[in-house]
């Protein structure tokens, strides 16, 4: 659908803790823990599944503003593909904001679930600590002017926040933690990266000279070791500290065969070792080198369930550079509302170098590989498995 409306923050869950939800107040508690952040003029839409009747998926949507029919029309049908395509049995819809923008979209979803044969379990508008049922007839429990609640004293968030899924005061908040770094930070990464940039040329010259082997393939080979030892210096609770060696390996991810040795080593058991690394090399990253390392950030905050983390390492790495394509097939992955069990490392270390050696030689592609190289700027030719 061309009009498809971009889900702008997401999360379908690989961790999610086991908090029983027993009254509207109770959804509207752990929403912003799902989501990552404290959604203001939202819709947000839940999935609920089998087993148990746990929520899977939530994800939220911008409202039009000003109302506009055909954009709510656009959110209502996209939401029910996504949750129809994920065969999930029930769903509970929040619109936050006032009446005059919830409304129109809440009306849509609810034609689009009825029309998909899904079943509307609640919906619900929130606004200034009161919520409103669009189901619920009965003023003895849905008075007119609303239900008073707390997020912050209900229990079930309190136990989310043990949990480790903190909820941010907003989604600007939260792509805070992605921010660059100015001022001092900033000038001397810069001159890191001039320098690792004269050490990359340097390489590339003398693989280029007489009897050497391939153009760029001491780049490559020094590339993957600065991938390893840096994966290698995370999961052992380690960080990189100094610029010199975050600004070589910005450098080294911009050749797509490095790039790719790094996604193959993205291994889900590490993944919270994996989000320190990218989030510190998004960070602090020039902004021409900043589209690889902020798209294995969003890669693996898809591994780790934090979709709106991963939509906001997207967006930065779009930012940089809106044909990088890695970057779009990871949106569109995103907007699908595809689980974290979807998000496997598309090769083995092994495989991409073989695969990338057998590209440079000219010799005929062989089967078995999901990804192949060039899924940079010019886009993939194979999609990692869903």
């Amino acid at each position: 659908m061309n009009n498809t409306p971009s889900v702008s923050g997401s999360s379908a869950f690989s961790r999610q803790p086991r908090v029983r939800v027993s009254s509207p107040a109770d959804v509207l508690a752990v929403v912003p823990h799902l989501l990552g952040f404290h959604p203001g003029k939202s819709l947000v839409v839940m999935g609920v599944g089998r087993p148990r009747a746990r929520v899977q998926l939530a994800f939220r949507y911008d409202l039009p503003d000003p109302p506009d029919p055909v954009h709510a029309a656009d959110i209502a049908e996209h939401a029910a593909e996504v949750l129809r395509h994920r065969r999930l049995s029930s769903v509970i819809g929040v619109g936050y904001g006032p009446g005059a923008l919830v409304t129109p979209v809440a009306d849509a979803l609810a034609a689009a679930l009825r029309e998909a044969g899904l079943r509307l379990h609640e919906l619900m508008r929130v606004e200034d600590g009161r919520y409103w049922s669009y189901l619920c007839q009965n003023p003895g429990c849905c008075p007119a002017d609303g239900v008073p609640f707390d997020v912050r004293a209900n229990p079930a968030a309190a136990a989310m926040t043990v949990a480790g899924l903190v909820a941010y005061p907003d989604r600007a908040a939260l792509a805070g933690t992605l921010a660059p770094v100015t001022g001092a930070a900033a000038r001397s990464m810069g001159q890191a990266t001039h320098q690792a940039r004269e050490r990359a040329a340097d390489l590339i010259a003398q693989a280029s000279g007489p009897g050497a082997g391939r153009p760029a393939r001491l780049l490559v080979e020094a590339g993957r070791r600065a991938v390893q030892e840096a994966i290698g210096t995370y999961r052992a609770g380690g960080r990189l500290v100094a610029d010199e060696p975050v600004a070589w390996l910005s450098v080294v991810l911009a050749h797509l065969a490095v790039r790719d040795d790094a996604w193959s080593r993205m291994d889900p058991g590490f993944r919270a070792a994996h989000l320190r690394l990218w989030t510190d090399v998004v960070r602090r990253a020039t902004p021409a080198y900043l589209p690889a390392p902020a798209s294995l950030l969003a890669f693996t905050a898809w591994q780790s369930g934090e979709g709106a983390l991963a939509n906001i390492a997207i967006d930065r790495a779009l930012a940089a550079d809106p044909g990088y394509s890695l970057a779009q097939l990871l949106r569109g992955i995103m907007d699908a509302g595809a689980p974290p069990s979807a998000a496997r490392v598309p090769m083995t270390p092994e495989q991409v170098a073989a695969s990338y050696d057998l590209a440079e030689s000219g010799a005929p592609e062989q089967p078995g590989g999901q990804v192949k190289p060039g899924c940079g700027r010019k886009g993939p030719r194979k999609q990692p498995s869903r």
